[in-house]
């Protein structure tokens, strides 16, 4: 990751207050509630925010700074027995342990291969209600970006691998489309229950020794 992205980050938190898919995440919810969702979100956004963009393949995605908590160099990962194909394990995080995933097998794409530009994106998540540090792997951290309200639309319901209803709105920057994620959306609690399963709890207890 970049120092000027990093700076960014740590910037924004200073100053801040605070169907191609596979069977990997939520169902999906009726078309027009979709669609409806889809247009209140962005009707939300009223006023310019800064959003990290990472790379998966290709295509550009973007999440809402506040949501990061950081971005890691990729390191050790340590697997847990009997869990989804998009949960590569865990990592062992200043003494805590925190659940990593595959963006690319949630979003239908192949397996992450590792490079030099592979990155974690740490991310809050709201779960039943409570907070949830989730790692997820990128192929590589782009920058920081802000963003004016009508610089972002509603996500196309065609034309994308994405679940729509991942998608908190397309962002366009000169010429370039950028997904922007809902990412409270992406992971369901059935998912990430299974690092509480015996086999999970065990590993995590590794982990965190």
């Amino acid at each position: 990751m970049s120092l000027s992205v990093k700076r960014a980050m740590t910037l924004t938190r200073n100053s801040s207050a605070t169907d191609g898919m596979g069977a990997h995440c939520r169902r999906s919810a009726p078309a027009d509630r979709m669609r409806k969702e889809l247009i209140m979100s962005v009707s939300e956004i009223t006023e310019t925010r800064q959003y990290l963009t990472f790379k998966l393949g290709n295509e550009v995605f973007a999440t809402d700074v506040a949501k990061v908590r950081e971005v890691l160099d990729f390191t050790t990962i340590t697997a847990i027995p009997r869990t989804p194909e998009f949960m590569s394990g865990v990592i062992n995080l200043r003494g805590s342990v925190v659940p990593v995933v595959d963006f690319r097998l949630c979003f239908g794409m192949s397996k992450t291969e590792r490079t030099r530009n592979t990155c974690i994106v740490v991310v809050e998540v709201v779960l039943d209600n409570e907070s949830t540090v989730i790692g997820a792997l990128a192929d590589s951290v782009e920058e920081v970006i802000d963003l004016e309200p009508e610089q972002i639309q509603p996500a196309p319901r065609i034309g994308t691998q994405i679940r729509t209803d991942f998608i908190k709105g397309m962002g366009k920057r000169d010429t370039q489309f950028i997904m922007i994620l809902d990412i409270d959306r992406v992971f369901s609690t059935e998912e990430l229950a299974a690092v509480r399963a015996p086999d999970g709890g065990k590993a995590l207890a590794e982990v965190a020794a």
